[in-house]
């Protein structure tokens, strides 16, 4: 039988782990957006070099699993850079450049999805490339990138229930603690899995809603 009893007395931590979990996606994000931005201008450089930066930096973090990214921030980055580095900079660290590089191919893509005359428009009326970038093409770029960049922070928001490999108290950390001194695993786990779905159904259903407005 189902014990809410379980959940009732342990509330607290449920709560304080969401708390984490829900910070270290809005950091996460943030910091990701940034540095996908960074990428995605590097790979749309006319400079070859940055291009090459751009495309390794990609193909490096979306072909190696989180979870080996952020055991090895957390283990081997301080051996190989002779620094201490916390549970927390770590998970951040990794998730950021993590995601980043997702949001690099969701950037790139939606700048090149606009009409080439745009950019052409921008330098016949004088601008720099980059006050084109920043007054024309981005702003009408980002538009169409709404749909999938929110698909991507939903996705980032699941993947913070891996920072409790590496002890960081989000939700599922929270979770696993309860599970150990109460010994039951249905209860704990089917509460996660609820508040979960609280968040994420009505988040996709928002991102659905952004993605049929932005056609």
């Amino acid at each position: 039988m189902f014990d809410w009893s379980v959940i009732t007395q342990n509330a607290h931590l449920f709560a304080w782990g969401l708390l984490v979990t829900l910070e270290y996606t809005v950091i996460t994000c943030v910091l990701g957006l940034i540095v996908g931005l960074m990428i995605a201008l590097a790979q749309l450089s006319p400079l070859r070099t940055l291009r090459v930066v751009g495309m390794l930096f990609v193909e490096f973090f979306r072909n190696v699993p989180l979870l080996v990214w952020l055991l090895w921030s957390y283990y081997a980055l301080p051996i190989f850079a002779g620094i201490n580095i916390s549970k927390q900079a770590a998970g951040i660290l990794a998730l950021s450049l993590y995601g980043g590089a997702y949001y690099a191919e969701i950037l790139r893509a939606g700048i090149q999805s606009l009409d080439h005359g745009q950019a052409d428009a921008a330098k016949a009326l004088g601008m720099r490339p980059w006050q084109a970038m920043h007054r024309i093409i981005l702003p009408q770029a980002f538009r169409q990138m709404i749909p999938p960049l929110a698909g991507q922070t939903i996705i980032q928001m699941k993947n913070t229930t891996l920072l409790s490999v590496i002890t960081v108290p989000d939700l599922l950390y929270q979770a696993s603690y309860v599970s150990s001194f109460t010994y039951r695993p249905m209860e704990v786990y089917t509460v996660v899995g609820l508040i979960f779905l609280a968040i994420l159904i009505p988040s996709n259903y928002l991102a659905r809603r952004l993605e049929m407005r932005s056609h």
